[in-house]
């Protein structure tokens, strides 16, 4: 019982990263039906967010001590990043929580690169086929990571969890379970906790305000919509920088359980549309399920006992409950009436 606990956590994990990545792609293709190939980069990028603050808060200032020498007699050098030299204890705080306080810089960054991705370039291909959708986007996700390898290199950087965060959690005991037998990451359960915030945000937005309502009318019936003298077009405009900033946001805060490279969004971009098929295309509840669902899978899919007997089970343990499903229901799990069917 206790190993199956841990591979839930485990599961959950995962399915956190792959359930707000195909958010955002669900958010996407349910109001401007695009398939947005470059949707990984934007996670990508939102790591980088994280990445970006920590090396600009890290910077140091050299001095020379006065009293203390090196064993070759020379001065001993003295490091202090800036923040904490200009701004005290908050510099500090800044400087061990850059990962969480990168969520300020990742919002604004994210929305306008998402805005000016939308307008840019999305916006010319609404009505082309999605192959050609297809195309140029996963050209443009391509052209976003050799930019981050250009800016930061080719290597990962490891971005750590703050020093009070770091630590192992007992959850066995938590739930009832002995002591010291289901211990897991702080951090890991710390990601969970957000992505289950940003999914009830992101839910709650589109169910309970005029603007998401008016959204998901538009997701219905666009033309309709716009009859009624809505600007539609600039409500999806700002759902495609919403689904940026979720995406960048799942980024970020990632850092600390893999580190970020250039290709940190094409390793998820994969998984995360089989995340968005299985769940159903333009289906928000069918994105969050199939992406717990199939991190859940991976998950058991990893065990040894498991990898004993079906040797490499875990790298395609996803693609064979994605043809399952798919051949059971065309549409996905939660998919709508005549999407992903013909």
């Amino acid at each position: 019982m206790d190993a199956i606990l841990l591979q839930i956590l485990n599961g959950l994990d995962k399915g956190s990263a792959y359930a707000l990545i195909a958010l955002g792609l669900t958010l996407i293709f349910g109001t401007l039906g695009v398939v947005n190939f470059a949707h990984g980069a934007l996670f990508m990028l939102g790591a980088f967010c994280a990445v970006a603050l920590n090396k600009l808060v890290s910077l140091e200032q050299v001095v020379l001590s006065e009293t203390e020498k090196t064993a070759w007699g020379t001065p001993l050098e003295i490091r202090t990043p800036y923040v904490e030299s200009w701004f005290g204890d908050f510099g500090h705080l800044l400087v061990e929580y850059s990962v969480p306080f990168s969520i300020l810089v990742a919002i604004p960054v994210m929305l306008v690169i998402g805005v000016a991705m939308e307008r840019g370039l999305i916006k010319h291909f609404y009505k082309r086929p999605h192959a050609e959708q297809i195309l140029v986007t996963f050209g443009l996700a391509i052209v976003l990571q050799e930019i981050i390898k250009a800016w930061f290199g080719a290597n990962p950087i490891p971005q750590p969890a703050p020093e009070t965060m770091r630590g192992m959690v007992d959850f066995g005991a938590a739930v009832g379970f002995q002591a010291g037998n289901i211990v897991y990451p702080l951090w890991r359960l710390i990601y969970f906790l957000f992505a289950a915030v940003i999914i009830g945000g992101v839910f709650a937005f589109l169910q309970f305000t005029t603007f998401g309502m008016v959204v998901r009318a538009g997701m219905a019936d666009r033309e309709t919509v716009g009859l009624l003298g809505i600007d539609i077009d600039k409500r999806f405009t700002l759902m495609f920088g919403l689904a940026a900033v979720v995406a960048g946001l799942a980024g970020v805060m990632y850092t600390p359980i893999l580190s970020p490279d250039y290709h940190l969004g094409m390793d998820f971009l994969v998984l995360s549309f089989v995340v968005v098929v299985v769940g159903g295309m333009g289906s928000l509840p069918g994105a969050v399920l199939a992406g717990f669902l199939l991190g859940i899978l991976q998950s058991f899919a990893s065990m040894n006992e498991v990898k004993q007997i079906f040797p490499g089970i875990d790298q395609i343990i996803i693609y064979l409950v994605a043809v399952v499903i798919l051949l059971a229901r065309p549409r996905g799990l939660l998919g709508r009436k005549g999407v992903m069917e013909s």
